[in-house]
């Protein structure tokens, strides 16, 4: 059996070699050709798998390591019978993270704003759940979700008028309720002055044309993970945000290595083969704080992220799309919070807060 697979997928040759041959390809740059004889993909977000990459091919198993699956066209794998297998939730501790570490950097007393959050499924479920253990008021917007699972729910409109709003959505562009530029123009003119904006969800449900024509008359702190035509993104957009990421929000070492265990399980379930043992290494890293910001900032600080995208890719003569990708390719390697120890400088409330978020106490 030959597998073909991403080579940005941590321990997917470790992995998986025990199953099959496996050969590492530039995501970006997977074609047709390449998977001749070939059995099994694994991809990210970055791989296009439709009929012009799976036409003639000898393919029965896709599998993407990613929550999102816009990327793939999964009723031409149906009508293929190809296998399909994804990674829900696998970054979404991270993503969190990112949000919060975002909110950390922009406001002192964050935990006093009111913030929307518009898609709670795995992502926005958990930032709402964690938000409201810390006693921050919250609201969604979700048409998929019941009341049973968020009791929170109200119209878009509402969401739009809190302190900060946040996206994590799929990106869809049919149905009934289509998430393709869900803010648009006349949405994002209901923001209130002042307000955060954060997308760590697909870069299109923003029109980003419409929030780059919009800043300059309206007053918005806005966070962007995510882009319109990545990795050929705006630079005037670029310029005119508060905070820049190169859609990295769940790129944690943890989330990164559930994505490609998932995967692996869900192989050996289509091809009947055992789940072997697999330890990733892990560690722990102490840091002080006297506030629940420090705390966050002190493990995972989202202005080194935006400082590294401005630098790489505002450079005189720069190709934007390639310098994008090279900033995804050489992330540096992040942890989530449950890998630091904190010690706590100030009362037990700011040690419940840090438990909430999954944070070790030390001393």
């Amino acid at each position: 059996m030959k597998i073909v697979a991403d080579e940005n997928m941590p321990f997917v040759a470790e992995l998986f070699s025990p199953y099959a041959d496996v050969s590492l390809l530039s995501g970006r740059e997977i074609t047709a050709q390449d998977l001749i004889g070939t059995d099994v993909l694994l991809v990210r977000s970055v791989t296009a798998v439709d009929a012009r990459l799976l036409d003639g091919s000898s393919v029965r198993f896709v599998g993407t390591a990613t929550i999102g699956t816009d990327h793939v066209d999964k009723p031409y794998l149906q009508r293929r019978g190809i296998e399909f297998a994804s990674a829900p939730g696998c970054n979404a501790n991270a993503v969190v993270q990112y949000v919060l570490s975002a909110f950390s950097a922009l406001q002192q007393n964050w935990h006093q704003l009111k913030v929307g959050i518009i898609g709670c499924g795995n992502v926005g479920g958990l930032l709402y759940h964690q938000l409201k253990r810390l006693g921050v008021n919250c609201c969604c917007f979700d048409p998929f979700i019941s009341p049973a699972q968020i009791t929170d729910l109200v119209p878009l409109e509402e969401v739009l008028r809190c302190d900060a709003v946040c996206l994590h959505t799929p990106l869809t562009v049919d149905g009934d309720h289509p998430t393709f530029h869900l803010l648009n123009e006349q949405m994002l003119s209901r923001l209130k002055p002042g307000a955060i904006l954060l997308n760590a969800g697909r870069g299109a449900v923003i029109d980003n044309r419409a929030l780059l024509k919009l800043l300059p008359y309206h007053a918005l702190r806005v966070v962007l993970d995510v882009w319109e035509s990545e990795p050929e993104i705006s630079l005037a957009l670029l310029n005119a945000v508060d905070l820049a990421t190169p859609h990295i929000a769940g790129h944690s070492v943890n989330g990164k290595v559930k994505g490609t265990l998932m995967l692996r399980d869900a192989f050996c379930r289509w091809s009947g083969q055992s789940i072997q043992k697999f330890d990733s290494p892990e560690i722990v890293r102490k840091v002080k704080a006297s506030s629940l910001g420090e705390a966050i900032l002190g493990s995972y600080d989202i202005r080194a992220d935006d400082k590294r995208m401005r630098q790489a890719l505002l450079a005189v003569g720069v190709e934007v799309g390639a310098a994008f990708d090279q900033l995804r390719k050489n992330y540096p390697e992040r942890w989530e919070f449950q890998n630091f120890s904190i010690s706590p400088e100030g009362k037990a409330e700011l040690w419940n807060k840090l438990a909430v978020l999954g944070f070790a106490q030390t001393g």
